[in-house]
Parts: C-alpha cells; structure tokens; sequence
C-alpha cells in the first residue's frame, strides 16, 4: 500500500471511529439514568429487594408517560449486598462512572452514612425512603422517610395516652438508626417523668437469630406491675425469631405489647402472623389505606410484578413521593443539573398514598400523616390512630442537647443543614457550596 492510500485509509477509519464515538455519546445522552442502591443479597435484602422493584415499576410507568424532558428514563441497578462500605463503592459508581442524574437507596442509616460523602463530593442527590434518627440535613439528599418526630414519638405517645404504658423496653439493632432513636426517646420519657429503672435498653447485631435469654429478661422486665410496652427497632430478618420467641414465652400484645418502626407488609408476607396478632407498627402508610391513588397504586404494582399476593408497604410509598417529587423538580427547573433541581425540589407539592398531598421543606425533609396500626392474621394493619393533619418532618431533635437549637433550611440566605438559632451561624459541616 502507497503513502496516499494508506494516509486515505488512515483517514477514513479515524472519521469511522469519530462517527461511531458520537454515536455512543449521542445514545448515552438520550437517556437520563437513575441510580438504584438497594441491597439485593444479605442480611437487609428482604426489605430492600422490593424497593429495587419499585424503582424498576416508577421508571417504566414515567418512560410510559413520554418519558422526561423528552427522554427515557433508564434505571442503572446495583448490589450492595448489605455490606455498608460497598455502598460507597457503589454511590461513587453510579455517579463518577454510570453518570446517573439522580440515585434512589439505601436501607439503614449506617449505609445512608457511608454514602452520604460520596454523594456530597460529588455532588449527587440521594433520595432516602426509609425511617431514619434525624439529627442529619444535607443539600444533596432528600429525606422522604420518616424523621423521628414522624414517627418514634409519637408512637410514645400513643402508648402513653391510649396504652397507660409507663415501662419501657427500647429494643435494637446495633447501628445508628437505632441508637440514636433510643437517645431521643429515652430523653423524651424521662421529660414526661418516666424513671431510669423504667427504661430497659438492649441492642443486637443485625441478623440474631438466639432471642430466648433477651426475650426472657423483658418478660422479667414486663412483671413487676407496671404496664410495660416494646419499642422495637429491631431491623431486617432477625425479626422473625424475635416475634417467634415472644410466642414461645406467652408475651402477647395483650400484656406487653410490641410497636415496631421497621416492621411492614414486606417483612409479615410469608411468615406465621400469629404470634404477632395484636401486635403494633408506626408508619407513615399502610397497604389497608382505602382511597383511589392507593388503589392504583396497588393495581400497578401487582401487574408490574406479576403477583397478587405481593405487598406494599411504608418505604415504597416514600420512594413513589421522592420519585415524583424529583420528576416534578425536573419539569421545573427544565434540566436535570443537580444544582438547579436541588434548588427547584423545595416547595414542590406530590399526592401521597393516604390521601393526601406531601410537600417538600426547606430541610430537605417532607410532610407525612403518622397512623399506628394493629397487626392482623392476614399481615396486613389495621389503623387504630392518625394524627389529624399532615407532621412536618423535623431534621434535628427537640429533645437532645445540642440539637435542640439547630435547624435545617437549604434556601437562601441560610442555607445551611445545621443553623444554631441563638447564635444565627451556620456549625459548617452541612453549609452549601
């Protein structure tokens, strides 16, 4: 081959390389990714593994509506197999590598933590689905579950007013959702008069399965005359043996009754509910909510997943609000720039599966019912109690020194996560770029 043709041949197949890279960069940008961070194996994949499913369900019902800004939404799934520090790994993925616009995950508040600087450095936005402790306010994450004055509290004062509970048995998983509920909560009893030899506190390690000798300490906790109640946080599978050997020793609902914050649908669907009759959970939605959009709701799901028996629960309905919140920020702001749609999600109004509508707050936290419900033989719930209106999500505790003079509110002039009201600075950590 000459110089000229070899020079030609050069020629041609770098214009085929060209054409070929702006093929791909023009097929990738004809998509807007979402990032999906559930665990799909280990100890919290049969809680997770459905919000997965949900996610895959909002996407494809969204693309079926035209998409967004003109494009397909298209979902990137990955595992972090309920192992916390591989959720960074995957965050940094999903954003440095897959360049989703927006990410949909985690379970427990020690995978949110590990991600939370991954999604801060690079400036992503995590929209969290599920009960957490509070005491946390980030620009690049959206709290769409339940802060504790949603749920933990009043829990307590649903047992203290219609319970006459005055013992307290504060059981946990041993990670941070629980133990800073626990603070919280035993803070708040002791301001309502409730005494140290009144408050039991016990943690175990995710996955325990050996409850007798704990089980048997809150039965002997539970008799000394005083009307005693569970405060169960009490995460993921190791549920099932603690309900079972509450059976095996006689404890019902009728004498030491249990309230739950990480037990729903999910978790009662396939397991013997007998032992758990009577039984309670504080939510911010039960399956048993009859109105239209919770009926629809329930219809797409069980189409999408092809299975009637299927259940919903509290967290689908948190990622169902965060993910049209998000949509709706977009449609706002007319791009999916990360800054611009931070700054267009407050305000942003959403129905919620209750029949109601929830609004984003400028501390990145949302307005939710609180209803308590009663555990049936069928594993679904009963709503026995629900506040009158809408609480708005509170991102630091009312009840624990320290936090009690912060506030959250990502507008401007504050925006800030962490704002001390009496000093009227900004602690640093959480303050905008």
């Amino acid at each position: 081959m000459n110089v000229n043709k070899l020079l030609k041949h050069i020629g041609t197949f770098g214009v085929a390389c060209s054409m070929a890279m702006t093929s791909m960069a023009t097929s990738a940008a004809e998509t807007i990714k979402v990032g999906v961070l559930h665990s799909l194996s280990g100890t919290m994949a049969i809680s997770e593994t459905t919000l997965k499913d949900t996610m895959l369900m909002l996407i494809e019902e969204q693309n079926k509506k035209g998409g967004l800004l003109g494009k397909k939404l298209e979902a990137v799934v990955v595992d972090p197999a309920s192992n916390w520090p591989l959720f960074a790994e995957k965050a940094r993925e999903l954003l440095a590598q897959e360049k989703v616009d927006a990410m949909f995950g985690c379970w427990t508040s020690v995978s949110r933590k590990s991600v939370l600087p991954v999604v801060e450095e690079l400036n992503g936005i995590l929209f969290y689905p599920v009960q957490y402790e509070g005491e946390e306010s980030s620009r690049n994450v959206f709290y769409t579950g339940a802060a504790p004055n949603q749920q933990a509290i009043s829990a307590v004062d649903y047992l203290m007013s219609e319970g006459e509970v005055t013992r307290w048995v504060l059981a946990g998983t041993d990670y941070v959702y629980p133990r800073t509920t626990n603070r919280i909560l035993e803070a708040y009893l002791k301001s309502k008069g409730v005494k140290d030899e009144d408050i039991m506190i016990n943690y175990t390690p995710f996955g325990h399965s050996d409850w007798q000798n704990i089980v048997s300490d809150i039965k002997r906790f539970g008799s000394a005359g005083k009307k005693t109640a569970v405060v169960s946080t009490i995460n993921g599978d190791a549920n099932v043996p603690f309900y079972r050997e509450l059976g095996n020793q006689g404890i019902t609902s009728e004498n030491i009754p249990v309230i739950a914050f990480s037990v729903g649908e999910e978790e009662l669907s396939g397991i013997d509910t007998k032992p758990l009759v009577g039984h309670l959970a504080a939510w911010n939605y039960f399956m048993s909510e009859e109105n239209e959009a919770n009926e629809a709701f329930i219809k797409t799901w069980h189409s999408f997943i092809k299975d009637k028996k299927r259940v919903t629960n509290d967290p689908m309905e948190a990622h169902y609000i965060g993910f049209n919140m998000w949509v709706k920020a977009v449609e706002k702001a007319g791009t999916t720039d990360v800054d611009k749609v931070i700054d267009a999600m407050v305000g942003v109004e959403v129905p919620n599966l209750t029949g109601g509508t929830s609004k984003m707050l400028p501390n990145h936290h949302i307005t939710k019912p609180v209803l308590i419900g009663e555990i049936q033989d069928d594993g679904q719930f009963l709503t026995v109690w629900q506040t009158e209106g809408l609480v708005e999500g509170d991102a630091w505790s009312d009840y624990l020194e320290g936090s009690k003079d912060l506030t959250a509110d990502w507008t401007k002039p504050i925006s800030c996560g962490n704002y001390n009201t009496k000093t009227k600075t900004c602690l640093g950590a959480a303050a905008a770029q």
